[in-house]
């Protein structure tokens, strides 16, 4: 995957104009927003949400803290971090959590609005239609900045996880959650022709959008591996890297501190 000041990059399979990845990537998520928590729970068989599950034991939340949820389309994550917070408040006089959804599209950040209870999590959950690379987010402003199957959409991940790192606190945490490569080659091959054949068969009679489900199999197979990855979340500035695979590797969860 080109990455660095690169002129080309990755748009599942093809190579495009780095500046048109974004546009590409926002006519997709237009396209996927209004059947995307379906599509997932279709394409995974429900365990998406059991890989969320431990995504938000990995973070950890804590009453007072801020979340910034990247690339955080529907706000889910941002949604059961405030949660979990909550159910960890002792009493009334015990700040409560925050979270900001920062996405680039806004049909997603619209999808998720419309859902949510009004009135639930009030003023202390804010949507924000912004770039990864880009976040108008002040310096060491939040506790914990959290990615969930967003980051090989990006067109510049180095400078996404620069300016993830630029928003966390002194002893804040990134966590991130994506698709991955499996531990054997066999199971690699098995899940490949799942993908393939299967998923954008899905988006086709589901949302009625086969191009955009075959974009984003590929994008999973451009992705770096579990090792590359981690590498990049050093060179970023990150201390502490490590990660752990989830479902034999269909998934991992990567960590970092900024210290």
């Amino acid at each position: 995957m080109r990455d660095k000041g690169s002129r080309t990059t990755s748009f599942g399979f093809r190579e495009v104009p780095a500046g048109e990845k974004a546009g590409l990537v926002r006519g997709v998520f237009d396209s996927v927003a209004p059947k995307y928590d379906l599509m997932n729970d279709l394409m995974s068989a429900g365990v998406h949400r059991l890989w969320k599950a431990a995504f938000i034991d990995r973070l950890n939340p804590r009453p007072g803290e801020t979340l910034l949820d990247v690339a955080g389309g529907t706000g889910d994550i941002a949604a059961a971090f405030l949660a979990r917070a909550d159910d960890r408040r002792k009493s009334r006089a015990a700040p409560p959590a925050r979270a900001i959804v920062a996405d680039i599209n806004f049909e997603m950040l619209k999808e998720g609005r419309g859902r949510r209870r009004k009135g639930e999590a009030g003023a202390r959950l804010a949507l924000l239609c912004a770039d990864a690379e880009n976040l108008p987010i002040p310096d060491q402003s939040v506790d914990a900045c959290a990615v969930a199957f967003g980051v090989r959409n990006m067109t510049n991940i180095s400078r996404a996880l620069a300016e993830a790192r630029r928003t966390l606190k002194i002893g804040g945490r990134f966590f991130c959650l994506e698709f991955s490569h499996l531990a054997t080659e066999g199971l690699q091959k098995l899940y490949d022709a799942y993908s393939f054949k299967v998923i954008p068969w899905l988006g086709e009679k589901v949302a009625n959008d086969r191009d955009s489900y075959q974009y984003l199999v590929e994008s999973i197979r451009r992705f770096p591996n579990q090792e590359a990855f981690a590498a990049m979340l050093r060179e970023a500035g990150f201390s502490r890297v490590k990660y752990e695979n989830l479902s034999a590797g269909i998934a991992a969860i990567h960590s970092g501190w900024r210290t």
